[in-house]
């Protein structure tokens, strides 16, 4: 059983955060986190009732990374201060609204690993909202809309995240000619997602050899780009909280890279159903990229929840409700 964060774990990062006078009362683990804790802490004699502490450690970890092949590239774990940072500081310097960082250290004085103190934007998330009021969730999701063409206009002439040295590090220089694609990137991805799940699902391992000739066939019809834009990664209406104003506000945003826009507008329809068509005003979208994306995108699904349950995630039937749902969806790509 893993311990967490206590109460004595969260107070000094908190009272750094928000003064010296503060005092933390009550700290509650945050549900979903699976690389991070993510802790709202209720706290007196602050300015605020309350913040958020996210806290990246070992302990919070559930993923078992060995194996995967993809450690330091555009699909590596984005884990830690430095890709939230990053993120962080791009996002807002294009109006696009994230929670306010008080506090940021991966010293280790201030815990067992990298911690952030942020504001409490208090609202939930636009998963909830979508529930309890379509209404005003509808405004904000044209407000989301607004954002995300911001996002994906933000334009760089090489693939990558933010965060990582080489493409991201100078995104106006063009790519080398070795570089690969992020059709390419994508392909190779799935390829290895495809070997991961077959070793473990009977009904993706029995058709394998066909999906495998998919992912080729509808990754040989994509034609080549030279402008990326920035994209989330895994942008779902649980990624998202609204403020008082019913502004949208993004969170998990470590895995921010410049890439194909497709790419995030495949997660999205997954993501949001029905609500998707708020979204989906561009008319630019390569429907050969949404092809092999979405393909992708499935066996992305079936395999990370499967290594996820290697370890002790704890809310595993949604993971496994997640790989069935994928599966079918997968089989169903293959002509």
């Amino acid at each position: 059983m893993r311990r967490g964060a206590g109460v004595g774990d969260l107070s000094l990062p908190v009272r750094e955060a928000l003064g010296a006078g503060c005092r933390v009362v009550a700290a509650e683990r945050l549900r979903g986190g699976s690389r991070k804790g993510v802790y709202r802490v209720h706290v007196e004699g602050a300015p605020v009732p309350s913040a958020i502490v996210y806290v990246w450690a070992a302990e919070e970890n559930y993923w078992p990374e060995a194996g995967r092949s993809d450690g330091t590239g555009t699909f590596a774990p984005a884990s830690g201060t430095t890709p939230f940072l990053t993120a962080q500081h791009t996002l807002a310097g294009l109006g696009v609204r994230v929670p306010e960082v008080l506090l940021a250290d991966d010293s280790g004085r201030r815990g067992p690993g990298g911690v952030a103190v942020v504001e409490d934007i208090g609202g939930g998330t636009l998963e909830a909202l979508l529930r309890t009021d379509p209404a005003r969730a509808t405004v904000t999701l044209h407000k989301l809309a607004e954002m995300l063409d911001a996002m994906h206009h933000h334009r760089a002439r090489r693939p990558g995240r933010t965060d990582l040295p080489g493409p991201a590090a100078d995104s106006t220089a063009p790519p080398p000619p070795t570089s690969p694609s992020c059709a390419q990137l994508v392909l190779d991805r799935a390829l290895e997602d495809l070997g991961e799940a077959a070793g473990r699902e009977d009904r993706i391992a029995s058709t394998a050899g066909a999906l495998r000739a998919r992912l080729h066939e509808l990754a040989a019809r994509v034609g080549p780009r030279t402008e990326f834009g920035l994209v989330h990664g895994e942008l779902g209406p649980d990624h998202v909280l609204v403020d008082a104003d019913g502004h949208p506000v993004l969170i998990d945003i470590e895995g921010l890279m410049h890439f194909d826009a497709e790419w995030e507008h495949v997660f999205l329809r997954l993501r949001f159903g029905r609500h998707y068509a708020a979204l989906a005003a561009r008319r630019d979208l390569d429907p050969r990229r949404l092809d092999l994306y979405r393909l992708a995108q499935h066996l992305s699904l079936v395999a990370g929840p499967l290594r996820l349950l290697d370890g002790d995630f704890p809310d595993r039937t949604a993971m496994r409700g997640i790989i069935e749902h994928n599966i079918g969806e997968a089989l169903a790509l293959v002509p």
